[in-house]
């Protein structure tokens, strides 16, 4: 094991979207079901547009979340603990916007 934070800090990283993908056979919303993997790709293509795509914001994708909704993918933004559900791909780059300033610009937790 190799404890990397200190690289990781240096590097400039501030910010981490973590975004459910989960799919499973239910009778239930997933967000897999639900477009969790586009809500991913527009998040990605939001930080690339600005330069800001594994330099200062990581993006993640992982299983539950608890916030299963059949309007869209659940998202957490950290460490500002922000988390919302029922995301749609369409509204990743207003969301983003407000998190992290039009240009991205706005990085790290809020003072």
């Amino acid at each position: 094991m190799n404890e990397r934070t200190s690289e990781v800090l240096a590097e400039g990283f501030t910010d981490l979207v973590v975004v459910c993908t989960n799919d499973r056979d239910a009778d239930y919303a997933c967000c897999g079901g639900v477009g969790g993997d586009e809500v991913a790709a527009a998040v990605r293509e939001w930080l690339r547009e600005r330069d800001a795509f594994w330099t200062h914001v990581y993006v993640v994708e992982t299983s539950c979340l608890g916030l299963c909704s059949s309007d869209g993918a659940a998202l957490a933004v950290q460490p500002r603990n922000e988390w919302y559900s029922g995301v749609d791909a369409d509204e990743v780059p207003a969301l983003l916007e407000s998190v992290f300033g039009a240009d991205a610009t706005d990085l790290g937790a809020p003072a």
